[in-house]
Parts: C-alpha cells; structure tokens; sequence
C-alpha cells in the first residue's frame, strides 16, 4: 500500500494553500460517512481574527492534495473562488441529504464524487 494514510487529529488544524501558496484557511473538522467510512468532506475555516467571524466551508475531500514535504493540505482554487463558494456558519452545518447543495458544491470545486457503493473487502 503507497497511499499516505494519517489520523483525524493530525489533519484537524492543518493549514490549507492554494497551488500558488496562498493560506486559505485551516481543516476544522473531517466529517465521515458512517455507512461506508469514508472521509465525505473537511470543513474548512476562512477569514475572521482570532476565530471570530469565521466563515465555514464544506470541502469534498477529493478537491484536497497533500503535500508531504510542507505537510499542507492542498486546495487547487484562488481566495476569490473560495470566498464566493457556499459556505456556513458555525451555528448552521449543511443538511447531509440536501442532494442539491452537495451536487452543487463538487461542482463548484471541479471535482467528482467518489461512487456510493461502499466497497468492503473482507481479510
């Protein structure tokens, strides 16, 4: 196995760049499909001072890349796609079977969603 494989509390708090280097923000929280246990999404928290006036992003996880040497998260968007993405406030998280907004979203990153079917190989 090559895949890079870390724990929920060594991305939670790890800072995001866009490919230029730009800070975007920092991982908050990783939010897991518990029928198949696959990472869906990670929230992404930008703007604000001192966490305050935060704005909240569902990122799905396939829009991220890692990179290893600088141990970055990776976002391929500017701050300006960024700021105009659907976004959410601490208080009020996304509805998880709003199909809309999730279709959505992977459209507004670029990326595919990983098929549903849950995939489990048994030992």
């Amino acid at each position: 196995m090559n895949n890079l494989i870390l724990s929920s509390t060594s991305i939670t708090g790890t800072n995001v760049t866009n490919q230029k280097g730009e800070n975007l923000g920092e991982i908050k929280d990783l939010m897991i499909d518990t029928e198949s246990g696959r990472v869906n999404y990670a929230v992404l928290s930008f703007g604000g001072f001192l966490g305050l006036g935060d704005k909240y992003f569902a990122i799905p996880f396939e829009a991220f890349s890692v990179n290893t040497t600088t141990e970055k998260f990776v976002l391929n968007v500017s701050k300006d796609r960024l700021e105009n993405a659907p976004g959410f406030d601490k208080d009020n998280w996304p509805k998880t079977n709003d199909h809309t907004y999730w279709n959505n979203l992977y459209t507004h990153y670029g990326v595919e969603r990983r098929s549903t079917q849950t995939q489990r190989q048994s030992a």
